[in-house]
């Protein structure tokens, strides 16, 4: 049996690919929420909840229209959006001006109550949802056999994350976005609708945790608290690469899947905690973040 380091090789490249599938999530999850934060300055605690609402529009487009896997894909992320959307506008809009903490609390709020409605609707135990049958099967690597599901899921993740990427970073739409974060008055003033882009905006973070459900629905039971311990995880993604970075936000939450998969080989032990070990270090070194500015 082939070893690497004094480990079979097919448990260590095993673990490489669970740790790419759990930071592809962490990726799409953290970069929703650094599109909110980056514009809005809002600590959106309810993107679990919304990545688990995500998964259940798949599931209930499933179960009583009968849509498949790729109608959900796009439907789940365009009507969570919308329901992003109208949370916005409704109450997130009304504590805009108000110090960080309310936005917290608020969306905290929120996530409860969307929970607690679908804990009361279906109950707690998990759903099957099966995976497309054009992405079933997988690979024989020789050292392991790889999931094609699992290979769409990091795929469908990076495009995903580097098209957002090249949007606000490249585009003039982009810099408009970056322009209404340091002077809303001033973008205002050249005709643009600045609440109207903040309340799409954070519509396109919100769709981006549906995305993600929609991904994770195969992989994983649906459930109402399939994103409770998921989202803390994300937040700690968020403050390693820097709060508001998009880049930081996908390199980092890459990175911290691999290397929560490797301390699962060599030491189990801290496989839970790694990340926020991480976290701490980096924030004793470089509070901003990896790859952030600060926050203003």
């Amino acid at each position: 049996m082939a070893m690497l380091f004094g480990v079979p090789l097919a448990a260590l490249m095993g673990q490489l690919l669970l740790g790419l599938i759990n930071g592809a999530f962490y990726a799409i999850l953290s970069l929703g929420l650094a599109i909110i934060f980056g514009l809005l300055r809002i600590v959106n605690f309810a993107h679990g909840a919304l990545y688990m609402m995500g998964a259940f529009v798949a599931w209930m487009l499933s179960a009583y229209l009968g849509l498949g896997y790729w109608w959900a894909l796009f439907l789940a992320p365009v009507i969570v959006g919308l329901f992003g959307i109208l949370l916005e506008r409704l109450l997130i809009s009304r504590i805009a001006a108000l110090d960080h903490v309310y936005g917290l609390l608020l969306t905290f709020g929120v996530a409860l109550i969307i929970q607690g409605l679908f804990m009361n609707g279906f109950g707690s135990s998990g759903m099957s949802y099966d995976a497309p049958a054009l992405l079933t099967g997988g690979f024989n690597l020789g050292f392991m056999f790889l999931p094609l599901y699992r290979a769409w899921v990091i795929a469908a993740s990076l495009a995903v994350c580097l098209s957002a990427w090249f949007v606000i970073e490249k585009t003039q739409l982009g810099s408009y976005l970056r322009a209404a974060t340091e002077n809303p008055g001033l973008v205002g003033a050249f005709g643009v609708n600045v609440p109207l882009m903040i309340t799409v905006t954070y519509g396109v973070g919100v769709g981006l945790a549906a995305f993600a459900g929609v991904l994770a629905a195969p992989i994983y039971s649906v459930s109402p608290t399939m994103g409770v311990d998921l989202i803390i995880i994300v937040f700690a993604v968020v403050v390693i690469g820097g709060m508001g970075s998009i880049l930081g936000s996908v390199i980092t939450g890459f990175g911290l899947g691999l290397i929560e998969g490797m301390t699962k080989v060599f030491y189990p032990e801290a496989s839970s905690t790694v990340i926020f070990i991480i976290m701490a270090i980096v924030l004793l070194i470089k509070p901003a973040g990896l790859f952030g500015k600060g926050i203003q």
